[in-house]
């Protein structure tokens, strides 16, 4: 109805991140959520990062370091690595790595998302203040 195709059902069982959203800046897996949990909540989905028709950096890093394939996946791990950065603007490898532990993709290097990810700090871009601004 509203035309959001990012967030993707597939497994229906939270178990490939495919339909994670952020709820209040935490990742979760959309598809474990009843609606009737939602209320009083806000809710991102990866069209809510663009501004403007304007990608976000963390979606503009992932598309200049090849951090995508098919798409079918993309959103829910940006989401995931969004929901990292919102805590931490800086996270290590590690971080980065546990926060994609909820996602599942055949088609991409992981190095990728690593690369795309530790690409943000070294633009000389204030992530602390840009993550406190979305809020």
């Amino acid at each position: 109805d509203f035309l959001l195709t990012g967030a993707k059902e597939s497994c229906g069982e939270g178990e490939c991140g495919a339909c994670t959203i952020l709820l209040d800046d935490r990742a979760v897996h959309a598809c474990l959520v009843l609606a009737g949990q939602l209320e009083g909540h806000r809710i991102t989905t990866i069209e809510g990062l663009a501004e403007n028709g304007e990608l976000d950096i963390i979606q503009k890093a992932f598309v200049e370091h090849v951090a995508i394939q098919c798409g079918f996946c993309t959103p829910g791990i940006i989401m995931s690595n969004q929901a990292l950065l919102n805590k931490n603007p800086r996270p290590t490898q590690e971080e980065v790595r546990d926060a994609l532990s909820g996602n599942y993709c055949r088609c991409i290097s992981h190095y990728h998302v690593f690369e795309a990810i530790d690409s943000l700090a070294g633009r000389g871009v204030d992530l602390d203040e840009k993550w406190r601004n979305r809020r």
